[in-house]
């Protein structure tokens, strides 16, 4: 999906909270309120959900924290207050409804990478090369173009943003690095 979001580059905030020069990664949890989200609580994933990015990631003018969509305000099913948005990783990567941001040494234990490290590595980069072991992702079908039945396209690298963002990944092997 192409959205317009509203915020700003993460990077920002990171220049001015100034984590110790030790920090390597960011961490990120999320809401888990029960009553007010339904899911919370299953047993596919713990809860709070959390997140996580290399700093040199997070710094990346690409990375965002959103409070809006299409100019107006975020909604809460879109992660309002404020989320995460990384446009060149797989969806789940974007956590929603950010009540928590860390800076550590260590690579943090994300939800999905916990559930099912074999399935949803920590990078998450969108490789049209590495399958999910359940399904292809060579090719996918843009939401909103000609509707549900539409053609499926190849899979850009990196979500298409393969320019910008490649760099942050030289010399790795994105097939073993998923």
């Amino acid at each position: 999906m192409v959205v317009p979001w509203v915020g700003y580059s993460l990077a920002e905030l990171i220049r001015k909270v100034e984590p110790l020069g030790s920090a390597k990664y960011v961490s990120f949890q999320t809401l888990a309120d029960p009553k007010t989200m339904p899911f919370v609580g299953s047993r596919i994933l713990d809860w709070p959900y959390e997140e996580g990015l290399r700093l040199d990631e997070a710094m990346h003018p690409l990375t965002l924290l959103c409070f809006g969509m299409y100019g107006e305000v975020l909604p809460k099913q879109n992660g309002a207050p404020v989320r995460l948005v990384v446009p060149w990783k797989y969806g789940f990567k974007n956590a929603k409804s950010l009540v928590k941001i860390r800076f550590t040494e260590q690579q943090p234990a994300t939800a999905w990478n916990k559930a099912a490290a074999n399935e949803y590595g920590f990078y998450s980069n969108v490789n049209p090369h590495v399958d999910h072991p359940r399904w292809s992702q060579a090719t996918e079908r843009r939401l909103g173009e000609d509707g549900l039945l539409s053609k499926k396209r190849k899979t850009l690298m990196f979500n298409g943003y393969e320019a910008q963002v490649a760099s942050l990944y030289a010399g790795m092997d994105l097939r073993k690095n998923f």
